[in-house]
């Protein structure tokens, strides 16, 4: 399963969900889903964005852990 390690990186970044929004112009509402986990996909121009704001590498975003 991929887990998003936005609300993580927000803090480390010490930055609020709506800062990123209007810095990335996402809307809150689905940079919240994305948040929360509930996102079913991500455009890349999006994740390049946030990365981009978050002066971070989108593995430090997406993490994939095995259900094992």
């Amino acid at each position: 399963m991929i887990v998003i390690n936005l609300d993580v990186m927000l803090a480390k970044r010490k930055m609020s969900l709506t800062e990123l929004s209007q810095e990335v112009g996402v809307t809150m509402a689905n940079l919240s889903i994305l948040k929360n986990g509930k996102a079913k996909a991500i455009r890349f121009s999006t994740l390049e964005a946030i990365c981009q704001v978050l002066d971070c590498q989108p593995g430090d975003i997406l993490e994939y852990k095995s259900d094992l």
